[in-house]
């Protein structure tokens, strides 16, 4: 007699071939899209993910354009060292430098604080060597001021030449020392342009700390009145608020917070007290090089508590300030911004200008990377740095690329200028640096 299931049965069978039919087509759906998704993971390794541009993002004016910079991967200092070496893009700012984000920030804060109003005539006045200068000349004439920038006389006349054609008015005076009334020119011309401009005759001023301060009644006469603005990047604050709400908090999104150690110069201090509170906020265990110029004395400050290089002994020096051909970093007093910086720095380099050149020669030869001055002197620092730490398993050592060679054609990119200041061009030296072995671990000093 064949057997029957009973009704019990075959419910029973009849929901157990569903279920694994089921399942079956569950599982067939998942291992699809496993596939899927491992091939278009192996799709975005095999070519980089292009630039995303979204519909109606349109920036506004010149000022839209500073910041958010790339970090880019100097691939043959990273493939000698076996760590990653990456470098803020800064140059790309629109005034082609790291500093469009100090000028920006000045210049808004002073126009928070009521101290600098747009089209009324108002002129800022800055003393820099040169590219803090050529920065607030590109946004003051995007905003409505005028500006009047005091330099040393022996800044790359490239430099010149771009601020005389943003409109800026120029006076070149000799490198003063600190003690010297010149180092605050541009203080003073603030303080007559206003006196001639307005009743009360005041400097209009502030330091970033929403103090302020401008001697004449704000009603609405005054309000239309040229004022004269002294930015005053060493010791204004805005300087160091640029970078730890700007730069700092790119650098860490950009490397995921994977950062090994920041290295940068110091002219004013903003960059490195700036960024270096900011990604030491973040993690305490990240580690803050300064990279210092020849002649400069914030490597000893650094190193041994004493702000004084023995290049500064008198009849020893090609400038009056510091001792170097490299432009926009190094210093020989403390500022209101490199005293910020004092407590998250955690070791420093002096890096010569022999080396500086090197380095700006091997990257143009190697990467293609035409870079300024300073941005060589950073990225030599990075290299000692790796080799004092003997570190190569991918750590991310991330600098800044201050701005491009295109400011120094007249001094630091000309060899008959070099020759003449009796500074070697070999890019042997750079080579050296990373040929040389790695030291064994037991001799390496902790920070």
């Amino acid at each position: 007699m064949s057997w029957v299931p009973s009704p019990s049965t075959a419910r029973h069978l009849f929901y157990g071939i569903l279920i694994g039919f089921s399942l079956s087509i569950a599982s067939t759906s998942v291992i699809s899209a496993y596939r899927k998704r491992r091939d278009h993971n192996a799709v975005e390794k095999a070519s980089p993910r292009p630039i995303e541009l979204r519909s109606d993002e349109v920036l506004d004016g010149v000022t839209g354009l500073i910041g958010n910079t790339p970090l880019v991967r100097i691939n043959s200092l990273s493939n000698a060292l076996g760590v990653e070496i990456l470098g803020k893009a800064e140059y790309l700012n629109p005034g082609g430098s790291v500093k469009d984000r100090v000028a920006l920030e000045m210049i808004e804060n002073a126009e928070r604080e009521g101290l600098l109003h747009p089209y009324t005539g108002s002129r800022i006045f800055e003393g820099t060597s040169g590219s803090t200068g050529i920065s607030i000349a590109t946004i003051a004439r995007a905003r409505g001021y005028d500006a009047t920038i005091v330099l040393p006389d022996d800044v790359s006349l490239e430099k010149v030449k771009a601020l005389e054609v943003l409109g800026a008015d120029v006076e070149r005076v000799r490198p003063a020392s600190i003690v010297d009334k010149k180092q605050n020119l541009a203080r003073e011309y603030a303080l007559d342009f206003t006196s001639g401009k307005t009743p009360a005759g005041a400097l209009v001023n502030g330091n970033g700390n929403g103090n302020g301060h401008a001697l004449v009644d704000e009603d609405e006469e005054s309000l239309s009145r040229p004022r004269g603005y002294f930015a005053d990047q060493f010791e204004n604050r805005c300087n160091f608020a640029a970078h730890f709400t700007g730069t700092g908090p790119e650098i860490w999104r950009q490397t995921n917070g994977e950062v090994a150690a920041f290295v940068a110069g110091a002219g004013t201090g903003g960059t490195i007290a700036g960024t270096g509170q900011f990604l030491k906020s973040m993690a305490d265990d990240v580690l803050v090089a300064l990279a210092d110029p020849d002649g400069s004395g914030l490597y000893n400050k650094v190193k041994h508590g004493v702000m004084y290089d023995h290049k500064e002994s008198e009849g020893t020096r090609r400038r009056h300030q510091v001792d170097t051909v490299v432009e926009g970093i190094g210093i020989n007093r403390l500022t209101k911004n490199i005293e910020l910086a004092l407590p998250v720095i955690d070791d420093a380099f002096r890096i010569t200008d022999a080396e500086a050149v090197s380095m700006a020669r091997f990257l143009v030869q190697r990467d293609g990377l035409f870079l300024g001055s300073s941005s060589a002197v950073n990225l030599v620092a990075c290299v000692k740095l790796v080799r004092k730490l003997g570190w190569n398993n991918g750590e991310k050592v991330v600098t800044v690329l201050c701005d491009s060679g295109a400011r120094h054609y007249s001094k630091f990119w000309n060899d008959t200028y070099l020759s003449k200041a009796g500074i070697p061009i070999d890019v042997g030296i750079v080579q050296d640096l990373l040929t040389q072995p790695f030291p064994p671990m037991s001799s390496i000093t902790k920070i």
